[in-house]
């Protein structure tokens, strides 16, 4: 049975970066795709892109807003056939740097988003899928939610909760027909990490490797899966060292650094969106 084909997948945060690049391959495997994001005007830019591969619809979507992520989905049923058989929660942001430096909006923003968005998809899809014991959620996660790294704690902690909520609630929802998946993507060659310097241990994967990590997952659904494949392995592995084992490693791959010591001027407009990341942002 092919789990894309004419399947209805929504999408969020998908107008750009790795929700563009799943939307896409998912496109070109032929599902019905329906992207939200709370930037209008980049979202209709990203339909238009979109179409040029399959059936692909948009809509206005604020994660943090029950209601409006409720709105979202009833639209998304109705551009398909009265059904989401897949809810991807990509939607997310990567604010970096000291901990003691971030401000409580950047703290509010970036929990509400990546966390507090994911359960509210998670919560509002469930129960139609549990109702006809099928369907699968997948959850963007990160391998920052195995392995956290200085200057990402705000970011890891959130991640590492989304790990916990997928892992816990595939368990859960394996009995009643549903499949519940978190793929964790290494450092990703889109706007989350601009203005860092990642070494040469750091190789960025490109946001189409994650889109294809996807596709592969719903072809054959497991619970956690890395990109690149052997990274979720070496984060285990990591997490088991001594305390100077665990920061011997992070010095010698740069990871005690490369989220403190930065761009800032390169990374300051991503850091005000991921600042203020809640909200519908019409077209003017």
């Amino acid at each position: 049975m092919d789990n894309i084909r004419s399947k209805t997948i929504a999408i969020t945060g998908a107008a750009r970066g790795i929700g563009f690049a799943t939307a896409t391959a998912l496109l070109k495997r032929g599902a019905r795709v329906v992207i939200g994001d709370r930037d209008v005007g980049i979202l209709d830019k990203a339909v238009t892109q979109l179409a040029q591969h399959g059936s692909v619809t948009g809509h206005p979507l604020d994660v943090t807003d029950r209601e409006s992520f409720a709105t979202f989905l009833d639209k998304a049923r109705a551009d398909g056939d009265g059904r989401i058989d897949v809810l991807i929660n990509n939607a997310g942001v990567m604010p970096v740097g000291p901990f003691l430096e971030q401000t409580q909006q950047t703290i509010r923003s970036a929990t509400e988003v990546n966390f507090y968005g994911v359960i509210n998809g998670c919560q509002l899809v469930l129960d139609e899928m549990v109702k006809r014991r099928s369907g699968h959620i997948i959850n963007i996660a990160s391998m920052a939610g195995i392995v956290a790294v200085p200057g990402q704690a705000l970011y890891a902690g959130t991640k590492f909760a989304v790990v916990g909520l997928s892992t816990a609630l595939s368990d859960e929802f394996m009995p009643q027909g549903v499949n519940v998946s978190a793929v964790l993507p290494t450092f990703t060659n889109t706007e989350l990490i601009a203005g860092t310097s990642p070494s040469a241990a750091q190789k960025p994967v490109q946001p189409e490797d994650v889109g294809a990590a996807v596709v592969r997952v719903l072809d054959k659904p497991k619970t956690l899966t890395s990109v690149p494949g052997f990274g979720r392995r070496s984060a285990i592995l990591a997490s088991l060292l001594s305390d100077r084992g665990r920061r011997w490693l992070n010095k010698k791959a740069g990871n005690d650094t490369v989220f403190l010591t930065f761009d800032t001027a390169a990374r300051q407009a991503y850091e005000d969106r991921a600042r203020n990341a809640t909200g519908v942002i019409e077209n003017d």
